[in-house]
């Protein structure tokens, strides 16, 4: 239960984090503890982290996590075979409903509602799309790997990366944007693939936070989230030991992520090894908190609400997309309640009344399909 808790708990941050954190910027204002808070809800610009950049290479460790539960009954069901067609359908379907989330064959929706109708506004790169082919190779590797192969895959991935981003020469630039640690948006080896060879719309111009070249460490962060799920299915340990272990790994991670990104920066848009480790490391934090919680302690009324959205997490997030949650929240506390609420409590309150009731609606469809035993996976 723990693993789908942790997973709702990410998607409930994704669910409504922009808002919320707008809301709180404006409710506060531009100083205080609160302010930084608030700061905490929105992603770093470009070097840095914060626990927004979190949100998404968590959902990718999760995913690594659960894959070795699901794929180790399918190999003791049908073979590695079996396995690896499941992995090739899954890692096919997040791709398609990555197309589909971002406009499809429609294009770019605009501000007016429509979309562009152009076929090269398709965005080929996006989360799902990166999530599949995450999932999807580290599956692979999962099946054919023992693992201490995976994590010399994961050294592997991390190290050739760093040197990619290092050594090799950036036309037009060379390699002078990677010197003493400082790399520059737009002018480095990921973008230029991108803006060179990467389709159809990019999120940032000629470039993507979700490129071609980064999808490698994405690999990475799902890779060890597939070796903490090994650790966890591993019956060589007691729970509390397993627990303990994730996070002095968390830690160890932590460390080294930090240090690295003295030379290799931490930077979300580009997933550079740096990142890795330091999400990594808090993802495994994470894990061992809910897992100490939930599965050895047995505390799980908490986490309920948590378990809804993880259990439908994927369309949860589909759904998100195609219902205006926040137009749905206005019609219950919108127009002059909002205002009313701005007037005789804060300026900027009732903005975060808003967005608190567009993720409870988010958890009310969750907790519907939960209590009705809709589970609609891939």
């Amino acid at each position: 239960m723990s693993i789908d808790a942790l997973r709702g708990f990410d998607m409930f941050w994704i669910m409504g984090a922009d808002s919320l954190g707008q809301a709180l910027a404006k409710l506060v204002g531009g100083a205080g503890l609160m302010h930084h808070l608030a700061e905490q809800l929105d992603h770093v610009p470009w070097k840095g982290f914060r626990f927004y950049d979190l949100i998404f290479p968590l959902f990718v460790f999760v995913a690594g996590v659960s894959s070795v539960f699901s794929l180790t009954k399918a190999m003791e069901s049908g073979g590695p075979d079996a396995a690896l067609v499941r992995v090739l359908k899954r890692t096919l379907l997040l791709y398609v409903l990555g197309l589909f989330y971002y406009g499809g064959f429609a294009g770019k929706l605009l501000d007016s509602g429509e979309f562009t109708g152009k076929i090269s506004d398709i965005r080929l790169m996006g989360v799902l799309q990166r999530i599949a082919i995450a999932s999807g190779a580290a599956g692979v590797l999962f099946i054919y790997c023992r693992p201490r192969t995976l994590f010399f895959w994961l050294m592997a991935i991390l190290g050739g990366y760093w040197a990619l981003m290092a050594f090799v020469p950036v036309p037009g630039v060379g390699a002078s944007s990677f010197i003493e640690g400082k790399i520059v948006e737009g002018k480095n080896l990921a973008n230029w693939i991108d803006a060179h060879y990467l389709w159809g719309r990019l999120w940032d111009g000629d470039h993507d936070p979700e490129g071609l070249l980064s999808n490698l460490p994405a690999i990475g962060t799902c890779l060890l989230g597939v070796l903490a799920g090994i650790w966890l299915k591993s019956e060589k340990a007691k729970p509390e030991r397993k627990a303990a272990m994730l996070a002095v790994a968390g830690v160890s991670c932590l460390f080294l992520g930090f240090v690295w990104g003295l030379q290799f920066p931490i930077i979300k848009k580009l997933w550079t090894s740096s990142y890795v480790l330091v999400a990594g490391g808090w993802s495994l934090l994470l894990l061992a908190g809910f897992y100490q919680l939930v599965d050895v302690w047995g505390w799980r009324r908490w986490c309920r609400p948590f378990v809804w959205v993880g259990m439908n997490a994927i369309t949860v997030y589909l759904a998100s997309n195609l219902v205006d949650f926040d137009k749905l929240a206005e019609r219950f506390a919108g127009g002059d309640i909002k205002r009313i609420l701005d007037r005789t409590v804060a300026n900027g309150f009732g903005g975060l009344v808003l967005s608190l009731t567009s993720i409870l609606l988010g958890m009310l469809l969750a907790r519907a399909l939960y209590q009705r035993k809709v589970f609609i996976r891939l």
